[in-house]
């Protein structure tokens, strides 16, 4: 077995620790806010260990940057996705308002609401 496939085999168990935790905290988090940042956090540098495993592995510019274009796509739609989630989620009433520290979208709406009346 050499270094390679040891640092590989490494990699690939903290990936899956990760993407472990965050199905874990999907699970077992109260409320949609947290149970957002548990699927995003984790599951995004899951699949970035995963991702540089797998270069490490077989490092070839096609793996490289097929690697570097599944990484930047997910990088971009993640935090999106967790965005309109979580502004759905506060519009129909399923976030706890109580466990927010500044209710900044509530400040807005209000604001946009006196606005048009």
């Amino acid at each position: 077995m050499s270094v390679g496939e040891i640092v590989v085999g490494l990699l690939i168990l903290v990936g899956g620790f990760l993407s472990m935790a965050a199905g874990i905290g999907i699970v077992r988090f109260p409320d949609v806010l947290t149970r957002l940042h548990a699927a995003t956090k984790p599951q995004v540098l899951g699949l970035a260990v995963v991702l540089a495993a797998i270069i490490v592995q077989v490092p070839t510019w096609g793996v490289l940057t097929t690697a570097i274009l599944v990484m930047t796509f997910q990088l971009l739609t993640q935090p999106m996705t967790a965005h309109m989630l979580g502004r759905a989620a506060y519009r129909s009433d399923h976030v706890r308002r109580d466990l927010l520290i500044e209710d900044d979208l509530g400040r807005d709406i209000a604001a946009h609401d006196q606005t048009d009346h």
